[in-house]
């Protein structure tokens, strides 16, 4: 993160602290979104003075566990937490089965705009982010994903419509390498309501980097006026 220190906004991967594919050990490895993780990153946003997007962690509730987003602000503060509502049960995911879905969606206002939260599988979904952008004013969604490589092609087209069709910036951090023997799709990206790439990373680990600028959301949407000519409500 030392390396992101003069960003004002920094993300992380999904369940990066243990693979998305590390199924046998996921209770023994969820906590509380109060938790030592989530502890440790606060941390080091009061260090960078940062707004964190922490990845997701296994939250553990009472008995069920969940896919959990946090968002923190530059002091630390745990501002926002989104517990993913699209739960993976194809080619061998276990998430359906071993945890529960969110119910809600979740956005907040900071400032360095209004951030809409999103996890891996949810991207596949054009509801969850029209639902952001539309009700909740969304300015820049935030996807954390661990998506595997052999459909690194479905993620980065995926990545590129959402930013595009709803005319906001999409950052998306993804897990890079391999995790019990699963290559990871890498190719972290930040793109602008173009739906063009502003900073990429490849497949390997990098920390990709770009200004954004919210007034150009407001200029686009003049230009091109895809939410006033929507016809269909979501």
């Amino acid at each position: 993160m030392d390396s992101a220190a003069d960003c004002d906004l920094i993300t992380l991967p999904e369940l990066w602290t243990i693979g998305v594919w590390s199924y046998d050990i996921y209770y023994e490895s969820s906590e509380p979104v109060q938790g030592e993780t989530i502890a440790r990153i606060a941390e080091k946003a009061r260090k960078v003075n940062a707004y964190v997007f922490a990845g997701s962690i296994i939250e553990r509730d009472g008995d069920n566990l969940y896919n959990t987003a946090v968002m923190l602000d530059p002091t630390g503060k745990v501002i926002a937490t989104y517990r993913k509502i699209h739960l993976f049960g194809a080619f061998g995911s276990r998430e359906k089965e071993l945890m529960k879905p969110g119910k809600e969606l979740v956005a907040v206002k900071t400032e360095v705009g209004i951030l809409g939260l999103s996890i891996c599988y949810d991207l596949r979904f054009p509801e969850h982010s029209r639902k952001l952008a539309v009700h909740h004013e969304v300015e820049i969604i935030l996807h954390t994903t661990a998506w595997p490589q052999v459909r690194l092609d479905d993620y980065r087209a995926t990545c590129h419509v959402r930013a595009n069709e709803n005319q906001c910036y999409l950052v998306s951090c993804a897990s890079a390498g391999f995790n019990r023997g699963n290559p990871l799709s890498g190719y972290s990206a930040i793109i602008d309501p173009w739906g063009i790439r502003l900073a990429s990373a490849g497949l390997y680990e990098s920390v990709p980097k770009a200004d954004i600028d919210i007034s150009e959301i407001y200029k686009i949407r003049e230009m091109l006026t895809l939410h006033k000519d929507r016809v269909f409500e979501v």
